[in-house]
């Protein structure tokens, strides 16, 4: 099997690639630094192709598609994001747009234009990497909730147009709580849980798939999270979130 990861180039991406490698599978890996991909590919098993790419540019997602679709990928981890903490009047506007190209068009895009050939012939794999942010609203990282909510809908509502016409194609979402990556450093966020070691995180996620799961979600602590949501008031959901993470001073 052949897998395209994007954002290969450190935490989870980088440990998805590691296992899917592990599993055999032949990687293209792209993120924006080539640097790191390249160290990356020397690690892995037969190596991997690199490609390079700033999916929060709609033309270089769609120049990935187009250089790849001849490749036949059979898996697609649409993993490319990232986070911004921050009230939400004091947050930078472009930043917060990048995000949104990021973490909603480029997964958007990408799973539409893949999501055609894995059609076409009735088999591929698509997981796309949300968060258990997903479930609830996020004070002080509204923009970064929302995009991954997003992503959990979009992949739950093409999953069941799939279900319905009988394809064999697979549709999922991966919804870790904090896994422990460069993300919060990035994010400039501190949690008020402990992260998920990045690579256990990964296994889970790549299992997931493989079992054709819809919602992946890694912890019994995610898990319980999850169901409380359902139960508690959106107000009342937002109040508790608002404990859940700081802006690093």
């Amino acid at each position: 099997m052949k897998a395209l990861v994007t954002g290969a180039s450190s935490g989870l991406g980088r440990d998805i690639a590691r296992v899917l490698a592990a599993r055999g599978c032949k990687l293209i890996l792209t993120a924006r630094s080539r640097d790191k991909l390249e160290a990356l590919a020397k690690t892995l098993p037969g190596g991997a192709q690199v490609v390079c790419a700033d999916l929060s540019d709609e033309k270089e997602c769609h120049r990935l598609y187009e250089q790849l679709r001849a490749e036949k990928i059979d898996i697609l981890v649409n993993n490319a994001g990232f986070g911004l903490c921050g009230m939400f009047d004091k947050t930078d506007l472009d930043a917060e747009l990048r995000l949104i190209d990021t973490n909603i068009r480029a997964v958007h895009i990408l799973t539409k234009l893949f999501l055609r050939d894995f059609i076409a012939r009735d088999s591929g794999c698509i997981l796309n990497v949300a968060s258990s942010a997903a479930f609830f609203p996020g004070p002080q990282m509204a923009a970064y909730y929302a995009s991954k909510a997003y992503v959990m809908r979009l992949t739950l509502g093409v999953r069941e147009e799939l279900r319905r016409r009988g394809s064999r194609v697979y549709l999922g979402a991966f919804c870790p709580g904090p896994v422990d990556t460069a993300f919060s450093r990035t994010a400039d966020v501190r949690f008020a849980v402990g992260g998920m070691p990045s690579l256990e995180a990964a296994r889970r996620a790549v299992d997931g798939m493989f079992a054709r799961r819809a919602l992946i979600i890694p912890g019994g602590l995610m898990k319980a999270a999850k169901l409380a949501a359902h139960f508690a008031s959106e107000p009342f959901a937002a109040r508790l979130c608002w404990h859940m993470q700081r802006r690093t001073e």
